[in-house]
């Protein structure tokens, strides 16, 4: 139990902070498309990394610096080019919330989006496979850790995908949605451009 817990803080811990992945999940959330889909797919994604990172994927990227280095490069590129289209919005406006009815993006649409802000991520691994994986050194119980850390992990993103209805109300207005888009470039810009600074 004792492991279980320190995986579960461990991983809450480090998911908890706004970035680009959680960004848009909120934002899923708001429109009320895909949501169960979108929450599934982060955590069933953190699973395979932590399980990663568990079983000693940290040392692989250690041994291959070149792979830390192309995802740097590509989820940069990734994030500026979704940080653009979030401004792009901002800008036009005229958005507003009517939740269960909006068309939007197809659920194929929205999973690639959202694997790309997943997979390209260099923060995601951070935090998974190698924070995680590092932390979960000092226990013995291994499987115990995963499991906490990926509980943490589906709690998280059903609390923050579900519990955005709640914002709801507040995003009838277009003029909430347009600062939404505008936080969310600048989510995804602030990112992206760290990844390009530490490049």
């Amino acid at each position: 139990m004792s492991a279980y817990l320190a995986g579960l803080g461990t991983a809450l811990s480090l998911i908890v902070a706004i970035g680009a992945q959680n960004a848009f999940v909120l934002k899923q959330g708001l429109m009320r498309r895909h949501v169960l889909a979108v929450c599934v797919f982060c955590a069933l994604s953190d699973a395979v990394l932590i399980s990663a990172g568990v079983l000693g994927a940290g040392a692989i990227a250690a041994a291959a610096p070149w792979f830390m280095a192309a995802m740097r490069w590509g989820g940069a590129a990734f994030l500026l080019a979704y940080g653009a289209r979030a401004f792009r919005a901002a800008w036009r406006g005229g958005g507003v919330l009517r939740a269960g009815t909006e068309g939007g993006a197809g659920l194929g649409a929205t999973l690639l989006v959202l694997a790309g802000l997943t997979w390209l991520n260099p923060h995601v691994w951070l935090d998974t496979v190698v924070l995680i994986g590092s932390v979960s050194a000092g226990w013995e119980n291994k499987a115990g850790f995963v499991a906490g850390a990926v509980s943490g992990s589906v709690l998280f993103f059903l609390t923050l995908g579900y519990g955005a209805r709640r914002l709801s109300p507040l995003f009838v207005r277009p003029g909430a949605w347009r600062v939404l888009d505008g936080l969310v470039g600048l989510v995804m810009w602030a990112v992206g451009l760290g990844l390009v600074l530490r490049g």
